[in-house]
């Protein structure tokens, strides 16, 4: 049976086929119960008591929402693109699902452990514009069109700092391979090694950068309601509206294993006497999503000049000079040792 697996096309087409499931199935199911968080979480900071009635607690909320939208009419404007309208929720989706693909959930739990993963999500992260552009276009609508212009500006300005950010990660590193960024974040130091201590600026950056680039609240405005209805979804409904829903969660679950991963240790314990593992890289990724949901429950919504400032007048700058700063303080082996393991000739 091993040699099936290993010596066949069929049997490695089966393997990878599990492997891929074994990712998706437990982290769509997730999305369902982390979406039934954010309300919960929303609805405590309001002192209103949020989904209570599906199934116990509430906890069925989400699935039921899924059955509806499911069972909905799929209504297609009469003047668009019909085959680009159905194609850009299918992308945004996919392009969300596929950087799934290098993320390690513990050491040896991943589907593709290469060496530039970080290159690999930042590429197939700067293709999820292009569903928002095709969604946008494609309804033939002036209002879904400004929307989708809106949002890939925000999304490619944004990317920019988290790329700058990820940077200063990597020089700390030597390494582009998430593991391998994880295995130099353990140590006799224990938390204090983590990389959330010496890049700690970058880590409020990449939080904030990373709600722009989901745009998720105080930065959700391609679909502020006051302004454009919804932004580039306003022409959809039912299933394809479902599919921008999720694969925008999707990347904000994303968002929160890469914190997890580049500074906070991934799947290392921070009790000491405690072994590291899987469950350890779940509770950081609950927390950081926590975090996300607090910030959409307590903060007001921004102006979009004054998003566009922050992120080319503020943090292009600051993480360019955070990547010049720690280029140096690698190449001379100071600030706290952290930077001692710049590699060998660099």
């Amino acid at each position: 049976m091993a040699d099936f697996f290993t010596n066949t096309g069929l049997g490695i087409g089966l393997l990878v086929t599990g492997q891929v499931l074994l990712i998706l199935l437990p982290l769509l199911v997730c999305l369902a119960f982390l979406m039934y968080a954010d309300r919960k979480i929303w609805a405590a900071v309001q002192m209103r008591r949020g989904p209570n009635v599906v199934g116990v607690f509430g906890l069925l909320q989400s699935f039921a929402d899924l059955l509806k939208y499911v069972v909905k009419e799929v209504v297609i404007p009469a003047g668009a693109d019909r085959a680009v309208f159905l194609l850009a929720p299918m992308v945004s989706l996919v392009m969300a699902l596929v950087a799934w693909a290098v993320i390690p959930f513990n050491d040896g739990w991943v589907l593709s452990d290469i060496n530039v993963a970080i290159l690999y999500v930042f590429a197939i992260s700067s293709l999820e514009v292009y569903g928002v552009i095709m969604g946008g276009w494609a309804s033939n609508s002036k209002y879904p069109f400004l929307g989708s212009l809106r949002s890939a500006a925000q999304m490619i300005s944004y990317e920019v700092s988290i790329g700058l950010i990820i940077i200063g990660v990597i020089i700390s590193t030597g390494s582009m391979n998430f593991s391998a960024i994880v295995a130099a974040q353990e140590g006799a130091g224990g938390i204090f090694n983590w990389y959330f201590l010496p890049h700690f600026p970058m880590l409020i950056l990449f939080f904030i950068s990373a709600l722009a680039e989901t745009n998720r609240p105080p930065f959700d405005l391609p679909e502020a309601e006051s302004e454009l209805v919804a932004g580039y979804q306003v022409e959809y409904s039912s299933t394809p509206f479902l599919l921008f829903m999720i694969g925008e969660l999707v990347a904000v679950v994303l968002m929160c294993a890469l914190v997890s991963l580049l500074f906070l240790g991934g799947w290392l314990s921070p009790i000491p006497f405690l072994p590291d593992g899987f469950l350890w890289m779940f509770l950081k990724m609950l927390l950081v999503f926590f975090m996300f949901s607090m910030v959409k429950a307590i903060t007001p919504r921004y102006r979009y000049d004054q998003l566009m400032r922050l992120g080319w007048k503020v943090f292009l700058p600051f993480s360019l000079f955070w990547v010049v700063f720690v280029a140096f303080a690698a190449k001379f082996e100071w600030f706290w040792g952290i930077y001692a393991r710049w590699p060998v000739g660099g």
